[in-house]
C-alpha cells in the first residue's frame, strides 16, 4: 500500500507545464539573440560597404547620392565649414518689369512713398525714412527667415531713374529701378537687383531663385495697388521730386521741377528763334525783290514818259514846217 504524500496530481503537471513553458522560452530567447547578432553583424557590413559605396560616388560626382552630398559639401565650403576654407557667395541677379497703365509721374510717385510697401506689399514688413531722403531703413521676409538692411541712394532723377546701395548683417540687396513712358496713360518699371545671400538658408533660397520670384510678384503687388488705388485718387500722391547724385542731395522737390521748366523754356525760345532766322531771311529777300520789280517798273516808266514827251516835240515842228510851205506855194 502507497504512501500518500500529500500533493495532488494537478499541482505535480501543473509544476511540469512551467518546467517545459520556461525551457522553450528560454530557447527562442536565445535563438532570437543569435539572430539578431547575425543580422546586426550583416547590418554593419553592409554599412561599410554602403558608406563605401556613397565615397566613391562623391569622389566620382555621380549618382543621386553623390550629387546631394556634394551638394552638402558646397554648402559648407561656402558657409565656411568643413575642410574646404569657404569662399565668396554668388550675387543673385534678378531683371523684371511690369506695365502699369498709369501716367509716368504717378507710377514715379508712388514707387518714392517707400514707406507705404508694406501695406500692400506681402512680405516687406517695416520701412523708415527719416529727415535724409537718400537714407532708408529696410525689414523684409526671406525664405524662412526676417531680414533687416539701411539702403543709400546715390543717384535719384524725377520720372527716370532711382539707384541704390546697401549693407546688412545677413542678406541684402542693391539695385535700380528705372521708369519709362510707352505712352501718355502706359507706363514700364524696370528693376534690377543684386542680391548678397549669407546663412544656410539664404544660400539654399539663392539655389532655388527663391529671391527673384519674391522680386516678381512684390512689383506685381506695386501694380496691382497703383492700378486700383492710387488710379483713383492720384492727387493724394505727391511723391519726392528731389535729385539725389553721388549719394547727395542737390535739388530738393521744388527746384529741380523749376530747373527742368527753364530748361524746357529755354529750348522753346531757341527753337523758336532758329525757325524765325530764315523767316527774317526769306522777307528781306522778298523785300529786295520787290524793290527790284518797283525800279524795272519805274525805268520803264520813265524812259515811255520821255518818249511820248519828244513825239510831242517832234509834232508841232513838223506842223510848222508843213504850214509853211503852203504859205509859200501860195
Amino acid at each position: 500500500m502507497t504512501a500518500h504524500t500529500g500533493e495532488r496530481p494537478t499541482g505535480v503537471l501543473g509544476k511540469a507545464v512551467e518546467s517545459v513553458i520556461s525551457a522553450v522560452g528560454k530557447r527562442a530567447v536565445s535563438s532570437v539573440s543569435d539572430r539578431m547578432g547575425s543580422a546586426t553583424e550583416r547590418l554593419a557590413d553592409y554599412t561599410k560597404g554602403a558608406a563605401g559605396d556613397v565615397k566613391e560616388a562623391v569622389l566620382d560626382n555621380s549618382g543621386p547620392a553623390g550629387k546631394a552630398l556634394g551638394l552638402v559639401d558646397k554648402v559648407k565650403q561656402k558657409l565656411g565649414g568643413g575642410g574646404g576654407g569657404g569662399g565668396k557667395l554668388k550675387v543673385t541677379n534678378i531683371v523684371e518689369s511690369i506695365d502699369v497703365a498709369v501716367p509716368l509721374s504717378v507710377a514715379y510717385n508712388q514707387w518714392t512713398q517707400f514707406t507705404d510697401f508694406p501695406s500692400f506689399m506681402k512680405k516687406v514688413e517695416a520701412v523708415e525714412q527719416g529727415d535724409e531722403p537718400q537714407k532708408l531703413s529696410w525689414k523684409a521676409q526671406i525664405l524662412w527667415s526676417h531680414r533687416s538692411w539701411e539702403s543709400d541712394i546715390v543717384d535719384q532723377v524725377p520720372d527716370q531713374r532711382i539707384v541704390w546701395r546697401s549693407q546688412g548683417a545677413k542678406g541684402y540687396p542693391d539695385g535700380a529701378v528705372t521708369f519709362h513712358e510707352l505712352g501718355p496713360n502706359l507706363t514700364r518699371i524696370v528693376l534690377v537687383l543684386e542680391y548678397h545671400p549669407q546663412g544656410f538658408f539664404e544660400y539654399t533660397g539663392n539655389l532655388w531663385r527663391a529671391q527673384g520670384r519674391r522680386a516678381r510678384l512684390e512689383l506685381k503687388h506695386f501694380a496691382r495697388h497703383v492700378m486700383t488705388d492710387t488710379l483713383l485718387h492720384p492727387q493724394d500722391v505727391t511723391g519726392w521730386r528731389g535729385e539725389i547724385h553721388d549719394g547727395e542731395v542737390t535739388a530738393e522737390p521744388g527746384e529741380a521741377e523749376a530747373d527742368t521748366e527753364r530748361d524746357a523754356e529755354g529750348g522753346t525760345e531757341a527753337e523758336s528763334g532758329d525757325r524765325d532766322e530764315p523767316r527774317r531771311d526769306e522777307s528781306r529777300g522778298d523785300r529786295g525783290d520787290s524793290r527790284g520789280d518797283r525800279g524795272d517798273r519805274s525805268d520803264r516808266s520813265d524812259r515811255g514818259d520821255r518818249g511820248e514827251s519828244h513825239d510831242d516835240r517832234e509834232k508841232p515842228r513838223g506842223e510848222r514846217r508843213g504850214r509853211a510851205k503852203a504859205e509859200a506855194r501860195s
